[in-house]
């Protein structure tokens, strides 16, 4: 049949190929949990859309641990490219996880992010796909965010978007009570959530303890403009 159909100069059906799956149960939130504050972080993408009916991104960013909001990145789209300026941000204000905890997303498995976190060793743990309870504290924490916020206010614009994104982070950091926390607020529950203070601090002066100038850029090796741009433009302790 496909000899026949080349010789007629109709197309061959190409067979596709099925998508490997990248993700594992093992790497589920209930397997592997954070033992400490900056131990796994966790992100996942939800969308929503301005009054004018443009689809519009949110990158959410978690501290397992501490269930402290690190970022909420709004676009109207959101590539592989943005997800490492927002990540490159945080590493450099709170420095990089032991883990980042993620579905099979495209902008997850991209070369670009598998690459760029090994080359600053940091863990990627692919949940397995079509299992989104094992990422489960992100789905929570964008459950709360479509009810408290998304499914409250009318989204103007990408700009109001950012704008309300921020003030509910704020809100949600410092004000919001967390059942996980006793119903108490993050700063209220401070002294608890950091209870492993001195195993925290012997982490972070061991020898396995990732030092600060890991976070250096490595040589361009996507020789791409915005690589370029951005390792120009954040400047890591050496």
């Amino acid at each position: 049949m496909y000899r026949l159909w080349k010789a007629a100069g109709l197309k061959v059906p190409q067979k596709r190929r099925k998508k490997r799956a990248t993700g594992v149960s093992t790497n589920a939130c209930h397997v592997q949990p954070a033992g400490f504050m900056h131990d796994v972080w966790t992100w996942d993408f939800i969308q929503s859309s301005t009054i004018d009916g443009r689809t519009i991104r949110f990158l959410n960013i978690v501290d397992e641990y501490t269930r402290q909001c690190l970022a909420i990145k709004v676009g109207r789209s959101i590539t592989s490219e943005d997800a490492i300026d927002t990540l490159a941000e945080l590493f450099a204000m709170h420095g990089a996880p032991k883990r980042i905890r993620c579905d099979n997303g495209p902008e997850f498995i991209s070369c670009a992010i598998k690459t760029w976190l090994d080359l600053i060793g940091v863990e990627v743990l692919y949940i397995e796909p079509g299992s989104p309870w094992q990422n489960g504290l992100c789905k929570s924490f964008n459950s709360r965010l479509r009810d408290e916020y998304l499914h409250q206010t009318d989204l103007l614009s990408l700009e109001d978007a950012r704008i309300k994104a921020r003030a509910w982070r704020e809100d949600f950091n410092h004000n919001r009570p967390h059942s996980s926390l006793g119903y108490l607020t993050r700063p209220s529950s401070r002294a608890a959530v950091l209870l492993p203070l001195q195993s925290l601090r012997s982490f972070r002066s061991s020898s396995t303890a990732t030092p600060l100038n890991r976070y250096l850029f490595p040589k361009p090796i996507f020789h791409n403009a915005w690589y370029r741009k951005l390792g120009q433009a954040i400047c890591f302790p050496r």
